[in-house]
């Protein structure tokens, strides 16, 4: 917010109400490049990974934890404290509101934070539709040695709090970007392409011409996951150097994009390793 913000917060003001809609009103978090962040290890990463704390949020109990005390006695950010009921209204909470929340500012949807290198891994996500998939997949891609996510088109937000929850905060420790189209994330690649860098462009689908393990993973790396139930546009379709299935088994006529996106990831790492 850019009036400055009170030491106490005890009832639904204004102040409140702009944390509110950093929860419920993705225009309005856009507009702010604020997130509200909930639990310890999305806060804690936030911290560890150098993103800036707008606000800290506590609840004055008496007896913080020691994880508690010691963010909210180190962070050079306003420290306000929110009296209980309007804390578990924040945290999502029926009963006991968490203790401590933090407004963290967003990074830039920029693709130069996008690392060069000639063994890059970015994951692409066309417009996914559940934020829990793109915490999910925002996960994984952590876990599994990628080295950014992007989301491109009509999609979920990955700012939303269901993704950041579904994130456990990795959401925070590699470069996540929006941008609006394929074309943007395509320019990037040439882009790299031009200086030397080597991408490949591998898309996913129950109907790619080849089994993703005979697929070449080495070297520059855009790995595209599709929409759940459409999958990928026409224009990341006709953009990939080649487009490789998962095999299955069974009965089930598909694999949830988080899934198949995870598999994927697993795929790459294992041959690089």
């Amino acid at each position: 917010m850019s009036t400055p913000l009170p030491r106490r917060v005890e009832r639904r003001n204004a102040t409140f109400q702009h944390w509110q809609t950093l929860l419920t009103n993705r225009t309005k978090r856009t507009r702010a490049r604020e997130v509200l962040v909930q639990g310890v290890r999305p806060i804690s990463m936030a911290v560890q990974n150098g993103l800036e704390l707008t606000a800290v949020l506590v609840d004055g109990r008496p007896r913080p934890s020691d994880w508690a005390r010691e963010l909210a006695g180190t962070t050079t950010a306003p420290v306000v404290t929110v009296a209980p009921d309007l804390m578990a209204e924040l945290g999502d909470k029926e009963d006991a509101g968490p203790e401590l929340l933090a407004v963290v500012r967003m990074p830039a949807d920029d693709l130069s934070r996008l690392p060069a290198a000639d063994d890059a891994v970015v994951l692409v996500l066309d417009r996914p539709s559940s934020p829990g998939n793109i915490g999910t997949l925002v996960r994984s891609a952590d876990a599994l040695g990628a080295h950014a996510v992007v989301t491109t088109g009509h999609a979920a937000d990955v700012w939303d709090p269901r993704a950041v929850r579904a994130s456990t905060g990795s959401v925070f420790a590699l470069p996540v970007v929006r941008v609006d189209a394929a074309s943007d994330v395509l320019a990037w690649a040439q882009r790299q392409r031009d200086a030397g860098h080597g991408v490949t462009v591998v898309g996913t689908d129950e109907a790619g011409q080849v089994l993703l393990s005979e697929v070449p993973l080495e070297g520059g790396l855009v790995l595209v996951v599709g929409n759940e139930t459409r999958g990928m546009s026409r224009a990341w379709a006709e953009a990939c150097d080649v487009v490789a299935r998962i095999p299955m088994a069974g009965s089930a006529s598909s694999l949830n994009a988080a899934a198949s996106g995870s598999i994927a990831l697993y795929e790459v790492a294992r041959r690089r390793l």
